[in-house]
């Protein structure tokens, strides 16, 4: 399973002109999913995001976490993560998991990241979707379960 996080000062997810998730002050979540992922990774990489360190303290230091600095979730499912372009210029998503078994994954990590005092929204599994966000520092961390 990989993140892609990104912190964020506003953020929003569009799917055929209505807004399905916006959030203010918080994180974006990119969420790929590939066939060997469980439930262990979902709940691993849901308190690393809930605890992981990136808001600043007094001094300026990334030292406080979403849970104690406050903020929202932004979490759009991405396939496109397990995207492999080493071979030719058309990308192979071979790596990423089926839908059927995704998007489940992908509700479950949302789940357990509200579980754990978070307030989240979402993007539209499977769907064609903008995302529009103003990143904060920029601060882009990658995330993966294994």
């Amino acid at each position: 399973m990989k993140v892609v996080l990104q912190r964020s000062k506003a953020a929003s997810v569009t799917v055929d002109g209505t807004v399905t998730g916006a959030i203010d002050n918080g994180y974006v979540l990119l969420v790929g999913i590939t066939h060997e992922d469980t439930h262990e990774d979902v709940a691993y990489l849901a308190k690393k995001v809930a605890n992981l360190r990136l808001w600043e303290d007094a001094e300026g230091k990334m030292n406080h976490s979403i849970q104690e600095h406050g903020g929202a979730i932004l979490s759009v499912s991405q396939f496109t993560l397990y995207g492999d372009a080493k071979k030719g210029n058309r990308p192979s998503f071979i790596s990423a998991a089926r839908p059927e078994v995704a998007e489940p994954l992908w509700e479950a990590f949302n789940q357990a990241l509200r579980e754990l005092g978070l307030h989240v929204e979402t993007g539209i599994f499977g769907a064609m979707m903008d995302v529009a966000l103003i990143n904060d520092g920029p601060v882009t961390i990658l995330l993966e379960s294994k």
